[in-house]
């Protein structure tokens, strides 16, 4: 019985993650970016690919993956495009997480966040 309803919330759990996949036209949104790299480095990724830090990626809750969007750091300008294949942000008021290399380009490796937009680009 506890195999059974650990196998039915893991299903309602999967099922909810790819129920909330938007599509990528026209998305412009504006919030905080963080990053994760070393400890995650050669994990897999939702995706199924490893996550490499050391690459342009991103995790975001609902866009597809495989979707390219441009990332602006709004201190700064500074702008990198990234390619979505995690899911994530796990952390509350968060909008995306980047590879280290996208913070790096992004100029926030010292704060660990920044207030960014982030726009699909179209294929």
């Amino acid at each position: 019985m506890k195999r059974l309803l650990g196998l039915l919330a893991l299903f309602s759990l999967l099922g909810g993650c790819a129920s909330g996949i938007i599509d990528p036209n026209g998305y412009d949104e504006t919030g905080t970016a963080s990053y994760y790299g070393a400890r995650h480095h050669g994990k897999k990724t939702a995706s199924g690919e490893p996550f490499n830090q050391n690459a342009l990626t991103a995790a975001h809750r609902r866009l597809p993956f495989g979707t390219q969007v441009r990332v602006t750091n709004l201190n700064n300008d500074r702008a990198v495009v990234v390619r979505i294949n995690d899911r994530g942000p796990h952390a509350r008021g968060r909008l995306i997480d980047l590879s280290r290399k996208a913070a790096e380009q992004l100029g926030m490796l010292g704060s660990g966040t920044a207030r960014v937009r982030v726009q699909a680009l179209s294929n």
